[in-house]
């Protein structure tokens, strides 16, 4: 799983730093999604009547997620229009708005993992933020090795 997982994240690096079309992107983004569903499913362990409410509060992080991880893809195709002649403002503006998806992102899991452990115990709350972070580093261990770092001077 971490394997399929680990060549998804690639796939979705690629198409957002090489100007891929959004369909391409889009399809990366989906079957990481679905592959991340099939992996969380993996290391979760639920009861019957932990599983359903469970899998609709996840559905609903889901959606939070992907608009959150928008900003992500907006900041690097950004970063990427910009990369031959980044000026110190727009440096500044990036990391700026880098900044806040990252505060966005970790107000989200904290969001999550509060209501999450309403309805599973506080453990199994605690692996479901963590498989999460682990497929996030992932994804960002391909762009650390894929996205250039700013050209000064």
């Amino acid at each position: 799983m971490k394997n399929k997982l680990l060549i998804l994240a690639t796939l979705l690096t690629i198409s957002i730093n090489y100007a891929q079309t959004d369909d391409y992107t889009e399809m990366s983004r989906t079957i990481l999604k679905s592959e991340t569903k099939e992996a969380i499913a993996e290391v979760m362990t639920l009861n019957e009547t932990q599983s359903a409410p469970f899998w609709e509060l996840y559905n609903e992080f889901e959606l939070e997620n992907y608009t959150v991880k928008n900003k992500r893809i907006a900041i690097i195709n950004d970063y990427a229009k910009n990369f031959e002649n980044t000026s110190n403002e727009k440096a500044d503006e990036l990391i700026k708005a880098f900044f806040a998806y990252k505060a966005e992102d970790l107000k989200l899991k904290k969001k999550y993992y509060k209501k999450m452990k309403k309805i599973i115990p506080a453990t199994e709350a605690a692996k479901f933020i963590q498989a999460i972070n682990k497929i996030d580093d992932l994804v960002n261990a391909e762009l650390a090795l894929e996205v250039p770092l700013i050209e000064t001077e």
